[in-house]
């Protein structure tokens, strides 16, 4: 695959987001392992910003990068269509320090490239291909990143209450990206920025260039774009942040609760990788596989097993396996969880989706336990039926109840779960995931 750039330069306008400036924002293009540059040619000498999670200066609901005092703020959505579009080279010249917000998707920026005709240039493209499993977790949000032979995201969104959980499992590239993510909208709680609002820190918001909850009430007037577009946005937000490691990647991203700060750090994660790869760091020692004989799991045994580490790991211990196709795990939940300093203070409770990811590892173990093969991997691909019944809280013992349903062509499963307090349900859903083979990482 050839790196690309843009044949000729194009350029947008619009209305910044925090200041509700004018503002102008072109598209250049540049010669090969040039790389993406921000340039703010709005100041003395045009200074640059190259595109790298080196360059990362603040992280908060946007994305902003530095060099010094010189910074770019809100420009996620441009760097996801850039590399949603396969552009590897291109200069982006702002006049202000945010680019135009427009509908607060990538589709005017996808737009805009293909109307500088993308083309093919000399040199052959550099693609990280992910050796090992890399994983990232802040509070209840985390992302893991796994050998694969292609790009693909796995993401989950939801918010505390349960209400907009919405889940996608989708191949990326650029056709891909232009016709399922680029338009799909950036989103918010109405209560959480209404503060800001009030202070005018939002000159340029509005309800055309965001998807507005309240309640469970959709405030924005244009209907949506997508049933799952609050899950799109977050994958096009991944696709943005996950280029800072300053090349396209081989991998799958399975997502739990994605944000802007979290997304960096797997960058900043994977770019640690890119390194001790160039230093000659061998490959940890894969998965062992699950023998027939054994009946339990000890937690040494989970960790040999499952590729997930703290504060992400959600078993303590597999209690029984039921013949091939039934197992039973538990979790502890103490005060120690780190998730509970801000799920809810005062009142801690373990959040529903962190519950999934228990019946999810649970179901992964069983599955590979089924499949008997050497090395594998499963990977969590969507939840259906999932239902909330019962709050866990510190102290209680999480038992998770999983039960095989199928297995199509040895790889795909699909399991139903439930998570236990005591005799009560406190969650259940129906689960399915891939295993991938050691082979298939090794590509």
């Amino acid at each position: 695959m050839k790196q690309r750039t843009l044949s000729r330069e194009v350029t947008i306008k619009g209305t910044s987001l925090y200041k509700g400036d004018k503002v102008q924002l072109t598209i250049k293009p540049a010669a090969v392992n040039t790389g993406i540059v921000f340039r703010r040619i709005d100041l003395h000498d045009k200074p640059e910003i190259k595109l790298h999670v080196s360059q990362v200066k603040e992280i908060g609901r946007s994305l902003t990068l530095g060099e010094g005092r010189v910074k770019a703020h809100t420009i996620e959505h441009v760097i996801s269509a850039l590399h949603g579009m396969g552009i590897d080279n291109a200069i982006v010249d702002m006049d202000s320090d945010e680019p135009p917000i427009l509908d607060g998707s990538s589709k005017a920026f996808v737009n805009l490239i293909l109307e500088g005709e993308p083309v093919d240039q000399e040199a052959e493209r550099d693609y990280f291909k992910l050796d090992v499993p890399v994983s990232v977790t802040k509070g209840n949000s985390s992302l893991i990143a796994l050998p694969y032979d292609g790009f693909k995201i796995s993401c989950t969104s939801a918010d505390d209450r349960g209400i907009h959980t919405q889940h996608l499992s989708i191949e990326i590239d650029p056709d891909v990206f232009a016709t399922q993510i680029a338009s799909a909208r950036t989103f918010t709680v109405y209560e959480d920025i209404e503060e800001l609002l009030k202070l005018g820190k939002i000159r340029g918001g509005s309800l055309d260039n965001a998807i507005v909850l309240r309640d469970n009430k959709i405030m924005t007037e244009e209907p949506l774009r997508f049933e799952d577009e609050l899950v799109r946005h977050k994958i096009l937000d991944i696709i943005g942040e996950i280029i800072l490691i300053g090349k396209p990647i081989k991998a799958h991203i399975v997502a739990v609760r994605p944000v802007h700060a979290v997304n960096s750090e797997l960058a900043k994660k994977l770019t640690e990788r890119i390194e001790a790869i160039k230093e000659g760091a061998k490959q940890p020692a894969k998965p062992t596989t699950i023998v027939k004989e054994e009946t339990q799991m000890d937690i040494r045994r989970v960790i040999e097993t499952l590729p997930h580490r703290y504060p992400f790991l959600m078993i303590d211990r597999v209690v029984e396996f039921r013949g091939d196709d039934e197992l039973v795990a538990i979790k502890n939940v103490t005060i120690n969880e780190p998730y509970f300093q801000g799920h809810y203070p005062g009142m801690p409770i373990m959040p529903g989706v962190l519950q999934i990811e228990a019946m999810a590892q649970a179901a992964g173990v069983l599955m590979l336990r089924n499949t008997k093969k050497e090395g594998a991997t499963a990977v969590f691909m969507s939840v259906d039926k999932v239902k909330w019944r019962t709050q866990v809280t510190p102290g209680d013992q999480l038992r998770i109840e999983v039960k095989l349903l199928k297995i199509m062509r040895g790889k795909i499963g699909t399991a139903e779960a439930k998570c236990y307090v005591g005799d009560k349900v406190a969650s259940s859903g129906e689960l399915r995931f891939m295993v991938i083979d050691a082979k298939d990482s090794e590509m």
